[in-house]
């Protein structure tokens, strides 16, 4: 009775403090509105969208060469990116236990992937170098953290039956990695996914990739050729299942290296000794003018650091609540146990249309019909990453209805959503938006690219003006603000897991 009794307190304490996190949350998403950069233009975005919705629902073949070339050129960068990063993050996952190894990894995979190419795109101009390089960096750093956990969720029996002389490559090679092996294949397949929608946006910066061929129908008006990108990229999304075989990687393999786009434009030309030993400090360090040091630095607080700090911590907080709402709203259409066999199929088709378009095409979009402002930023990632947990909420839920017994007084509609699948589904979602806001604060912050008023926007005009120094130090200011979201979304996902393991 005692340890019944003892339970019963553990549990409504983790949901008291469950429930505060959420009013926390909420009351800064409220406050952040205040100062937020939110204004709608006088434009008719009724008549815009009707124009982009009949370009979606009649979509423009008529250029297929050009089309599947940009297919095929973000299936190129993808596949080869995740080809190298993959077996770095396990390299580099079994020594993670090293902190100068935890710092590199969290320093790389803190910076975007169109960061990384605005840098690598100095060295080598727009070429293949330069996507492959923008998408190994940062994904080798998640690789390696992602697969450490994994790791970590093992029996350590197995490796208790190693010889202690044994090596550390053995010891994984024989028990880790087998235990761990249907997670890691899981968490790759995944993370091709993501790769494929990385290799798109980078045609935001100039790549030949699928978002570059997205950006001018956009602004050039031509929505059914828009509408027939997009509607290739959501089928080329909904069939990896399908196509992505293990026996069809050697073949891939080939046809990426084969496929990978010439260099355009200028070949960059630049030395990387010059740029990091040069390059990206300021004349004051490097002539040691302390002085002239101070000035500079005051002057990049004050006009680019703070505000551009300000609008993508203010936006990300907005943009995480939002999220959580649309996972609310759009789940319960996805999941058999609230929508029934069949028409949970429409609301599956929904999620796989918001998870499968880049935050930056619909940003892109929603500029079009609201104008420059933060508000089409926040709802683009509310939009998409809402969809994406609401996609993984509804399949935890398909998995344990295949798991539990029904009963005869089971509620069902509304009152199944209120009081049965939300209150079991709500940790693992928190569990999950918090896991994606250090994600959503890197979306946020390359949003800039698109003119909102974020760090991204000043790293974007640096670089246009080629002051690499001040683009150096604001990315470092962006790369240490998600180090410092993702430790502390950390501990809070911490509370959440210590919640389902006391139900």
């Amino acid at each position: 009775m005692i340890t019944v009794r003892r339970f019963l307190i553990q549990q409504e304490s983790t949901v008291r403090k469950l429930n505060g996190v959420c009013l926390l949350m909420i009351g800064a998403a409220f406050l952040a509105l205040v100062g937020v950069d939110f204004h709608i233009y006088s434009v008719d975005p009724w008549e815009e969208l009707s124009r982009i919705g009949l370009g979606l629902v009649t979509p423009g073949w008529s250029d297929l060469s050009s089309l599947l070339l940009a297919l095929l050129h973000t299936i190129a960068f993808a596949f080869l990116a995740i080809v190298v990063a993959a077996p770095l993050g396990l390299l580099l996952a079994m020594a993670f236990g090293w902190l100068p190894v935890r710092l590199l990894c969290a320093a790389v995979r803190s910076v975007h992937e169109l960061f990384w190419g605005l840098i690598f795109m100095q060295l080598f101009g727009i070429s293949a170098t330069t996507g492959l390089l923008a998408i190994i960096v940062p994904f080798t750093g998640v690789f390696a953290k992602v697969f450490a956990e994994i790791f970590e969720q093992q029996s350590p029996q197995p490796s208790q039956t190693i010889p202690p002389s044994a090596g550390i490559l053995k010891r994984y090679a024989y028990t880790l990695i087998p235990q761990s092996w249907p997670a890691l294949t899981s968490y790759t397949r995944y993370r091709f996914e993501c790769a494929l929608r990385s290799s798109a946006i980078l045609g935001f910066i100039g790549l030949p990739t699928l978002g570059f061929h997205l950006e001018t129908a956009f602004k050039q008006g031509q929505y059914s050729e828009a509408g027939a990108l997009l509607w290739a990229f959501l089928l080329l999304i909904a069939t990896i299942r399908f196509w992505l075989r293990p026996r069809m990687i050697p073949f891939y393999l080939i046809a990426a290296v084969w496929m990978l786009p010439e260099t355009i434009g200028f070949s960059g030309g630049g030395s990387l000794w010059q740029f990091i030993s040069v390059d990206i400090w300021p004349v004051a360090l490097r002539e040691g003018n302390w002085s002239a040091l101070g000035d500079w630095s005051v002057m990049m607080f004050g006009k680019q650091i703070w505000p551009g700090l300000v609008q993508t911590l203010l936006l990300t907080q907005i943009a995480v609540v939002l999220s959580g709402l649309v996972v609310l709203v759009t789940y319960p259409f996805a999941a058999q146990s609230l929508a029934g066999p069949i028409m949970r199929w429409p609301g599956r088709f929904l999620l796989l249309v918001l998870r499968s378009t880049p935050e930056m095409v619909l940003a892109f979009v929603l500029l079009l019909l609201f104008g420059p402002s933060g508000l089409p930023a926040v709802l683009a990632l509310a939009l998409h990453n809402g969809g994406l947990i609401a996609f993984l909420v509804a399949n935890a839920s398909d998995a344990e209805r295949k798991s539990l017994l029904t009963r005869p007084d089971d509620p069902t509609g509304i009152k199944r959503y209120a009081y049965v699948e939300t209150p079991r589904r709500f940790p693992g979602m928190l569990a999950f938006l918090f896991y994606r806001w250090e994600v959503i604060l890197r979306e946020s912050a390359i949003m800039g690219i698109l003119g909102v008023a974020t760090l991204g926007f000043y790293i974007d005009s640096a670089f246009e003006e080629i002051r690499y120094d001040r683009a150096f130090l604001l990315i470092v200011v962006t790369a240490l603000l998600n180090m410092a979201v993702d430790s502390l979304s950390r501990r809070m996902r911490g509370s959440f897991s210590s919640f389902n393991r006391t139900k």
